[in-house]
C-alpha cells in the first residue's frame, strides 16, 4: 500500500471551531472550554483513502477575521485547507467567497479548499437550510465538533481532492 503525508491547514476567524474539529477528528474528543490557539498548533493522523495511507499534517491556525492577516509562513508547503466558519455566527462567512479564493495565494499554488459550517447541533434543520441556500451550495459540509457530525467525512472529502 503507498503512504503518503501531506500537511493541511485550518483557517478562519476565532472561536469557530477549528481546535475542536481537529480534536474531534483526531482523538474523537470534545471539550466546552475555549482555548485560544496561539500561532500553530499541528496534529497528526493517518486515514486510508481508496487504497492510499494518507498521513494528515494538520495545521490549525490561529483565528483571524482576514485570510490576509494570517502568517503567510504557514501556508507555504500546504496541500489543502478547510475554511471553517461558525454556523450562528453570519459574520464568519458573509465573505465566504473571497476568504476561500484568497487561500491559492498564500500557499503559493493551487489546493483544494472546502467550506465547512461548524456548530450544526445549535441550529434547527430549518435555519441550516436557509443558511446553505443563501451560500449558493458553496459549503462542502455542516459539521458538529461537539456530536462529531461529519466531520470524519469532511476531512475524508479533503483527503480525496488532496490525493487526486
Amino acid at each position: 500500500m503507498i503512504e503518503v503525508s501531506k500537511k493541511i491547514i485550518l483557517v478562519g476567524h476565532f472561536g469557530v471551531g477549528k481546535t475542536s474539529l481537529v480534536k474531534q477528528f483526531v482523538h474523537s474528543i470534545f471539550s466546552d472550554q475555549y482555548l485560544t490557539t496561539i500561532g500553530v498548533s499541528i496534529e497528526k493522523k493517518q486515514i486510508e483513502v481508496k487504497g492510499t495511507k494518507l498521513t494528515f499534517i494538520i495545521w490549525d491556525l490561529a483565528g483571524e477575521e482576514s485570510v490576509d492577516r494570517m502568517n503567510g509562513a504557514y501556508f507555504k508547503g500546504s496541500s489543502g485547507a478547510i475554511y471553517v466558519f461558525d454556523l450562528t455566527r453570519p459574520e464568519t462567512y458573509t465573505t465566504l467567497h473571497e476568504k476561500i479564493s484568497s487561500i491559492p495565494a498564500k500557499v503559493g499554488k493551487e489546493v483544494p479548499v472546502l467550506a465547512v459550517g461548524n456548530k450544526s447541533d445549535l441550529l434547527s434543520d430549518a435555519q441550516l437550510e436557509e443558511i446553505k441556500n443563501n451560500l449558493n451550495h458553496e459549503v462542502f459540509a455542516f459539521t458538529s465538533a461537539k456530536t462529531g457530525s461529519n466531520v470524519e467525512k469532511s476531512f475524508m472529502e479533503l483527503g480525496e481532492k488532496v490525493l487526486a
